[in-house]
């Protein structure tokens, strides 16, 4: 890689470091290319160079929401064993990912706002729902959780609704309320074993 392709590649990681923050205040909707350039203070033409137009833009931002929710979720889980050990830490850092981002859950913000918009910006957020959820699903299956699709809507549920009220009341509580109902959802032995 030649030191410009480097270089470009780092500033691309940039900007798309601060809009998916951007998007989880303000949505993909308010996501443009002067205002990102006034906050990484780049000129427009220089960031326009990056994404040809405002849905790129928006779509790259998604792919980045989704490379730091692995690097910040997924990947850390996958340290634990397989089976209960693994489902738990998928469930509690999905928990604390919430304050990965400037406004929240980005995937609560833009999900809300794209829900009734189709279009390739709405199914890449569904897709990306969707893997997620899928994800859950694999490894309460592993853990032998009984409802493994319905304790995936749970633990879901729970981490969207504890986002929402938190970003309208600033409660912090709802968080420790979030973790108990996921903890009580969440299976007590690793699968094979006999016993707590």
């Amino acid at each position: 890689m030649t030191p410009v392709t480097e270089k470009g590649n780092q500033t691309r990681e940039a900007i798309l470091d601060r809009a998916v923050d951007l998007a989880s205040v303000e949505g993909l909707e308010g996501l443009t290319i002067g205002r990102l350039a006034a906050e990484l203070q780049m000129s427009k033409s220089g960031l326009f160079a990056h994404f040809g137009s405002k849905q790129d833009l928006q779509l790259a931002t998604i792919g980045a929401a989704a490379a730091r929710f692995k690097a910040t979720v997924v990947d850390p889980a996958l340290e634990e064993p397989e089976g209960a050990p693994r489902l738990r830490a998928l469930a509690e850092r999905y928990l604390d990912q919430v304050n990965n981002y400037s406004g929240g859950c980005f995937w609560a913000a833009t999900s809300v706002e794209y829900d009734d918009r189709p279009g390739p910006v709405r199914d890449a957020v569904a897709g990306s729902l969707n893997a997620w959820l899928g994800e859950l699903e694999r490894h309460a299956r592993i853990a032998a959780v009984d409802h493994p699709e319905r304790l995936a809507f749970e633990i879901y549920s729970l981490v969207m609704g504890a986002n929402a009220r938190y970003r309208l009341t600033g409660e912090e509580r709802v968080f420790e309320y979030a973790r108990k109902a996921i903890e009580q959802l969440l299976p007590r032995r690793k699968r094979g074993t006999v016993g707590a």
